[in-house]
């Protein structure tokens, strides 16, 4: 085992190779960009599309079946939709922030500088995957509650149209769930800044 667990300080990462130096191991060339790059997107737009379709699903269903006895409340009540919606482009805009951060300003002909900091390398690189996966759970989160609260909304307001104003409140709260995860987001891929 401690072949497999390596010291910083001597350059050796940990690796399943016991003579693995950091320059020699593609682990450490191309592992930290693989997780930012990749997971960073795809856990945000996992959070996307999560989100637009279980939300949107849950909403619509049921005011489809509420407008058969009510057809008034088709059109007010699709504010639940655009409020599925409106999470997705928290997702959109949290990964373009994300993927412009990811540089490999360390590398000069494939291979990594000896002066290179490595750990503030992977502080980034985890940095900016916390921030993808901040934003795609909270926007998973919010997503479904938005959607269950949009299904409430529309089958109380088929029964009383007075209930709309006061379900409309819980989901602006329910929404505001993806609002706090895309400013954490931001504010924790700020920290996300490769070295020079």
């Amino acid at each position: 085992m401690s072949s497999v667990l390596s010291i910083y300080n001597d350059g050796v990462i940990p690796c399943f190779s016991r003579f693995c130096r950091l320059e020699r191991c593609f682990y450490a060339h191309f592992s930290v960009f693989a997780l930012v790059y990749w997971n960073c997107v795809r856990f945000s737009s996992v959070g996307d599309w999560s989100c637009l379709v279980v939300g949107i699903w849950t909403a619509a269903s049921t005011l489809m079946g509420g407008c058969v006895k009510a057809p008034r409340i088709r059109s007010k009540n699709l504010i639940s939709i655009i409020f599925c919606e409106a999470n997705a482009i928290y997702g959109i805009i949290i990964a373009v922030i994300l993927i412009n951060k990811v540089s490999a300003s360390g590398y000069v002909d494939g291979n990594l500088r000896p002066d290179y900091d490595i750990a503030s390398m992977y502080f980034a690189g985890y940095a900016i995957f916390s921030a993808g996966l901040s934003v795609g759970l909270s926007n998973i989160t919010s997503g479904l509650s938005v959607g269950i609260c949009g299904s409430s909304c529309a089958l109380s307001d088929a029964q009383n149209g007075e209930l709309f104003a006061k379900m409309l409140i819980a989901q602006i709260f329910a929404s505001a769930l993806g609002i706090y995860g895309i400013i954490i987001g931001i504010i924790v891929s700020n920290f996300g800044q490769f070295p020079n």
